[in-house]
């Protein structure tokens, strides 16, 4: 880093719990000091990209409100991981044990409501999609719909455009591959994530901030929510889930990642499978 800017030192001793403050306020994210190096890496190039010298001053940026720069700042402090069929065994679950009877409980009203809160570049929404077409093939004539949200704007364009490098697509299955994917002939890089529109046609990708108010008041008979609550402190986590479960009827089912667990912060929701847990 050039001279003149604070070093991160500085910046830890000065300024880093006042920035910690802002991210928990804007995100829900709780950040340790041993985040500071991350932090210090991808906010110091954007400070200077605006001329400004410090963090503090930067701080005092994001507190103006400006909406422009909260996006910009809400990209930078996400941390994107994920891939297509992660944690294989929710999907597993879905196919076998829950569409069955989803599709008998919706029967009547033919429809089908799903939410993939936290989608990142998209690999879980997609990743839905197949498991609904392959184990659910009437779904095609059901009112069925993936909402697909994340904090993070540029995850989101990546995930609308179903695009992503072949990297990406080494843990699919070979009947998979051949049946959802194909090489974009401009790019040998990439494949998308598509067969004739089958799998984007089910999936709407929408910004949202998990903190923030949810423009929508309806029902899901899915959520999944995984390894976002991580970085949440308990408190915030708890909120998060009494929200889901108003969002959710008896039966339903939320689903969170590896390393998380509700147990001791809501009875709304029991236990029934590896972080799959059922509405009560």
């Amino acid at each position: 880093m050039e001279s003149g800017f604070q070093t991160k030192q500085e910046f830890l001793d000065k300024d880093f719990s006042k920035f910690c403050g802002l991210v928990a306020q804007h995100t829900g994210i709780n950040l340790s000091e041993g985040k500071v190096d991350m932090v210090y890496r991808r906010f110091a190039p954007r400070i200077k990209k605006l001329g400004l010298s410090n963090f503090s001053e930067y701080c005092s940026e994001i507190q103006k409100g400006d909406a422009n720069e909260l996006l910009e700042f809400s990209n930078l402090i996400t941390t994107n991981l994920t891939s297509f069929f992660r944690e294989n065994h929710h999907f597993e679950y879905l196919a076998k044990d829950f569409l069955p009877k989803l599709k008998q409980r919706n029967a009547p009203s033919k429809r089908v409501r799903i939410w993939s809160a936290g989608c990142s570049t998209g690999e879980e929404p997609y990743s839905i999609a197949m498991t609904l077409r392959e184990s659910f093939p009437e779904v095609s004539r059901w009112d069925a719909k993936i909402l697909a949200t994340d904090l993070d704007t540029n995850c989101l364009e990546r995930a609308r455009s179903g695009l992503y490098p072949q990297k990406t697509i080494e843990g699919v299955s070979e009947p998979r591959l051949k049946k959802w994917f194909k090489l974009d002939k401009r790019n040998p890089d990439l494949v998308t994530a598509t067969a004739n529109e089958e799998l984007k046609s089910l999936i709407r990708f929408n910004h949202l901030n998990l903190m923030n108010e949810w423009p929508f008041k309806g029902q899901f008979d899915i959520i999944f929510c995984r390894n976002v609550m991580i970085y949440f402190d308990k408190p915030t986590q708890a909120k998060l889930v009494k929200r889901f479960s108003q969002h959710q009827k008896k039966g339903d089912l939320l689903i969170i990642g590896h390393s998380e667990n509700i147990g001791l912060i809501t009875s709304d929701y029991k236990l029934i499978g590896h972080t799959i847990y059922e509405r009560n």
